[in-house]
């Protein structure tokens, strides 16, 4: 299964990247490989925001559609999401966030998953790691375009 982690610091607050990345609907506009996003459901439970939503990613000829369950868990600044149904037999990712100095946050965010496609499967291996800077790029980007000037 690929599996990569990915450490950014990001000058933002904790609070603007944390609703970035729940902001699911709007990764079409930003995040590469992502053609479509759906939120299906999202409700707070206590210290729980629970996020049922579709994402279609591909590249090239090769588009899906995968539906995920999504919590944040506010007490511990961590998003966690795992698959519920489409081409993947395992989906895990993992965000956290971490206040440090002069309005600068830490996101570590990691992934690991298995398409049930085994030839997809072998081709997201060799270029996973790459195509996940890609992806924390996005975000690092979209955060200071939107929340950039409202350091702490």
């Amino acid at each position: 299964m690929p599996k990569a982690s990915v450490k950014r610091l990001i000058e933002c607050n904790k609070e603007d990247l944390i609703k970035l990345v729940l902001d699911i609907e709007k990764y079409p506009e930003f995040v590469p490989f992502c053609f479509d996003a759906k939120v299906y459901e999202n409700k707070i439970e206590g210290d729980l925001t629970k996020i049922i939503a579709d994402l279609t990613i591909g590249k090239g000829p090769f588009k899906d559609t995968y539906k995920s369950d999504v919590v944040f868990d506010k007490s511990k600044d961590a998003i966690f999401v795992k698959n519920i149904d489409g081409p993947l037999n395992h989906l895990s990712n993992n965000w956290t966030f971490a206040d440090k100095k002069n309005g600068i946050t830490e996101i570590t965010f990691d992934i690991d998953f298995e398409i049930k496609n085994k030839f997809l499967n072998s081709l997201m291996i060799v270029s996973f790691q790459f195509g996940l800077e890609k992806i924390a790029d996005a975000f690092q980007k979209r955060a200071e375009e939107l929340f950039g000037s409202s350091k702490n």
